[in-house]
C-alpha cells in the first residue's frame, strides 16, 4: 500500500510542474506580444510620417479601390490583424499615406469613365505635314524674316514638293485617341523609371513601373490604331497613370528627372524628321519606278517579239514616215501603255486619222515591246513608227558619244512673298520643259517642216487638225506660256547671262515645232553651248531650254492645255472634262498607285482593256 501511495505522489509531482511551466510559457508569450505590437505599431506610424511628408510610401488605385502600399507591405499586413480603435487608427494613416493625384489626372479618369458608357471617343487626326527630283526657290530673301512664321507650315512643301501634298491628302483621321494617350503615358514613366530605379526603398514601385512600361511598350509594338488595342485598355490606363503618380510622390532628384525629360523630347523631336524624311524618299522611290504590272507587260512583249518575229515594214509605211504634207507627232516614252494612251486618244477625236503619222522615240530597252503592242493594235487609219533613239545614227554622233533617251523634265519653282497679310506666304508653280533629246529632233527628222510633240503624260480630248493651220508668226516653237514664272525670277541663277526680262516660262506636253526655222537658228547648238557654260548651276536643263527659246515661242491659246493633273488636286471634274488637252505633268502620273484618283478614268478609257498581255500581267486600269 506504501508503495503504492508513494508512487501516486511521485508521479503527480511531474505532471503540476508541467501545467505551471506551460502556464509561464503562456504568460510569456503574451508579455512578449504586448510588447510587440507597439514596437511595429510605432515603426508603421513613423513610416507613414514619412509618407505624408512625401518621402516613402506610394499607390496604386485599382478595379476595387483598395490602395496598395509600396515599401511597407509589412506594417500594412501587421496593422490589419489590430482591431478596436487601433485598427480604424491604423486605416486612417494608411489613407492619410495616399498620394493626392492632379486635378488633371482626376478630370481624365472622371472623363474615361463617362466614355465607357458611351463608346469609343471621337477619332482625332493625325497631324498632316508632308520630293520632287528637280526644284529651286526663287524669291526676295531679304524679306524672309518678315514672312518666317506664316512660312511654317509650307516648309514641308519647300523640302520635299509633291510629296506633301500628296501626304495632305492621302492622310485619312485614324481613330487612336487611346494610342496617343498610351504613347503619352509611356514618354512619362521612362523619364522617372531611372529616379526611382535608384531608391531602395520603393523596389517594389520600380518593379510596377518597368512591369507596366514593358506591358506598354509590347502593345503599341502590335497596335497602331485603337482598334488593334485590347478591349480592357481603360484600366490599363488607369493603372499606368496611377503609377506615374506613385512615382512623382517618390523623392526623387527633380535634375535627373528633366535631364531625361530633355533627351526623350529630342528623341520624339527626331522621330517624325526621320519619317517625314523615309515617307519622301520612300514616295520619290514609288514615282519613279516602274510598276510591277508595266514591267511584267514590256518583258512579256519583248521575249514574245523574238519568239515571233514580226514581218518588215511595207514601203508604203516607210514612204509615210517620211512624207512632210502629212500630219506627224513625237512622243518620247519608254512606257508602252502610256503611249498607246496618247495616240488612241489622238486618234479617237480626229476626222482624219489616215493623214496622221506617229514617230514613238524610246530607248533598247523597251524597243522591242513597243513594236509589237503597236504592231498588234491598229489606231484607225494612222501609222505609227517606233523608233530605237540609241542607234541612231546621226551626223555629228559618233560611236564614243552614244545617245540616250531622256524624256521632258518636270521642275517645282517656289516664290516668297513679301505681304506679311497673306495666307499664302509661298506659292509654287510646276514647270516641264524639253529635254537634251527633243534638241535632236531637226537631226532624227531632216525630212520634215512640222512636227507637233506630245508628252506622254497627256491625253488629248478634241481634235488636233487646228494646230497644223497656226500661223506661228516666225517664230520656232507654239507652247501654252507661264508668265507667272519669267527669266527675271530667275536672274540669280543667270547672273553672267544676258535676257530678256519679259521672256515667260512656257510649258512642254503639247508643242508644235518649226523645224525649218529650228535648223535656221542652230537652237540645238546654242542649246548644248548653254549647258556647258551653265556647268553645275541648279536647274541646268530648265535655264538652258529657256533661254534657248527666249524671243521664240509663240504663245498658244491657254486653253488648249489644263496642266496639273499630277500634283492639283483641286481641279473640278468639269474644267477637266471640257479641257482640250489634259496633261498629267507631276509626279502623280496616271499608270502609277499614286495617282489622282479623280483624273484617273480620263486616262485609262483609252486603254486596250481586253488585251490578253494586259490580263497575263494583272494590269488593272
Amino acid at each position: 500500500m506504501k508503495g503504492g501511495a508513494v508512487g501516486g505522489q511521485s508521479n503527480a509531482v511531474p505532471v503540476v510542474k508541467k501545467r505551471w511551466k506551460g502556464l509561464v510559457m503562456a504568460v510569456l508569450s503574451l508579455v512578449l506580444l504586448s510588447m510587440l505590437v507597439p514596437v511595429v505599431f510605432l515603426l508603421g506610424l513613423n513610416k507613414s510620417f514619412q509618407s505624408s511628408s512625401g518621402l516613402a510610401s506610394e499607390h496604386q488605385s485599382s478595379s476595387s479601390n483598395a490602395p496598395r502600399v509600396y515599401g511597407q507591405n509589412e506594417a500594412l499586413s501587421t496593422g490589419k490583424q489590430l482591431e478596436g480603435d487601433q485598427s480604424r487608427h491604423l486605416d486612417d494613416i494608411t489613407r492619410s499615406m495616399e498620394p493626392t493625384f492632379p486635378k488633371d489626372f482626376q478630370e481624365d479618369i472622371a472623363k474615361e469613365a463617362k466614355n465607357e458608357t458611351k463608346g469609343s471617343p471621337l477619332p482625332v487626326g493625325m497631324p498632316k505635314e508632308q520630293p520632287k527630283a528637280n526644284s529651286i526657290e526663287v524669291g526676295n530673301m531679304d524679306s524672309a524674316d518678315k514672312i518666317e512664321t506664316e512660312m511654317s507650315f509650307n516648309l514641308c512643301d519647300l523640302k520635299f514638293g509633291s510629296y506633301c501634298t500628296w501626304h495632305r491628302e492621302h492622310t485619312e483621321q485614324v481613330n487612336d485617341f487611346f494610342v496617343r494617350k498610351m504613347k503619352n503615358l509611356l514618354f512619362e514613366a521612362r523619364a522617372y523609371y531611372p529616379s526611382v530605379l535608384k531608391l531602395p526603398a520603393f523596389r517594389n514601385l520600380s518593379n510596377d513601373l518597368k512591369k507596366h512600361i514593358q506591358e506598354f511598350e509590347h502593345l503599341l509594338n502590335l497596335a497602331t490604331t485603337d482598334n488593334d488595342l485590347p478591349p480592357r485598355i481603360r484600366k490599363k490606363l488607369k493603372g499606368m497613370k496611377a503609377v506615374i503618380a506613385s512615382a512623382k510622390a517618390c523623392p526623387v532628384n527633380c535634375n535627373n528627372v528633366d535631364m531625361k525629360f530633355r533627351q526623350l523630347v529630342d528623341l520624339t523631336e527626331d522621330e517624325p524628321k526621320f519619317l517625314t524624311r523615309q515617307g519622301a524618299l520612300l514616295y520619290q522611290i514609288a514615282v519613279q519606278t516602274m510598276p510591277k504590272s508595266l514591267h511584267c507587260l514590256s518583258m512579256r512583249l519583248t521575249v514574245e517579239y523574238f519568239r515571233s518575229p514580226l514581218p518588215s515594214e511595207k514601203l508604203s509605211w516607210i514612204e509615210r514616215h517620211l512624207d512632210p504634207d502629212l500630219k506627224h507627232f513625237v512622243i518620247f516614252s519608254k512606257n508602252v501603255l502610256a503611249s498607246s494612251a496618247v495616240i488612241n486618244s489622238t486618234v479617237v477625236h480626229t476626222k482624219e486619222s489616215e493623214n496622221q503619222v506617229f514617230h514613238v522615240l524610246t530607248d533598247r530597252e523597251n524597243y522591242f515591246a513597243m513594236k509589237l503592242w503597236f504592231f498588234r493594235n491598229n489606231y484607225k487609219e494612222a501609222t505609227v513608227q517606233v523608233l530605237n533613239i540609241e542607234d541612231l545614227h546621226l551626223d555629228d554622233k559618233t560611236k564614243s558619244a552614244p545617245l540616250h533617251l531622256s524624256l521632258p523634265e518636270e521642275y517645282s519653282v517656289f516664290f516668297h512673298k513679301v505681304d506679311i497679310s497673306s495666307m499664302t506666304p509661298m506659292r509654287t508653280e510646276h514647270l516641264s520643259v524639253f529635254s537634251q533629246s527633243h534638241f535632236l529632233l531637226p537631226k532624227i527628222f531632216n525630212s520634215l517642216k512640222k512636227v507637233v510633240v506630245l508628252d506622254d503624260d497627256i491625253i488629248v480630248q478634241r481634235d488636233l487638225s487646228d494646230l497644223w493651220s497656226i500661223n506661228l508668226d516666225g517664230k520656232v516653237i507654239g507652247a501654252v506660256q507661264h508668265c507667272s514664272v519669267k527669266l527675271v525670277h530667275l536672274k540669280n541663277f543667270l547672273t553672267d547671262k544676258s535676257f530678256d526680262e519679259k521672256s515667260c516660262a512656257w510649258m512642254s506636253g503639247l508643242n508644235i515645232v518649226d523645224l525649218v526655222r529650228w535648223r535656221e537658228q542652230d537652237l540645238s547648238g546654242k542649246f548644248e553651248r548653254l549647258v556647258q557654260e551653265l556647268g553645275t548651276k541648279e536647274a541646268v536643263t530648265l535655264l538652258a531650254c529657256l533661254l534657248t527659246f527666249q524671243g521664240e515661242v509663240y504663245a498658244l491659246d491657254e486653253n488648249w492645255v489644263l496642266s496639273g493633273l499630277g500634283h492639283n488636286f483641286s481641279l473640278g471634274r468639269e474644267a477637266v472634262k471640257n479641257a482640250r488637252v489634259l496633261h498629267y505633268n507631276g509626279d502623280m502620273k496616271p499608270w502609277l498607285d499614286l495617282a489622282i484618283r479623280d483624273y484617273f478614268d480620263f486616262w485609262s478609257n483609252y486603254l486596250n482593256k481586253e488585251d490578253q498581255f494586259l490580263s497575263d500581267c494583272n494590269v488593272n486600269y
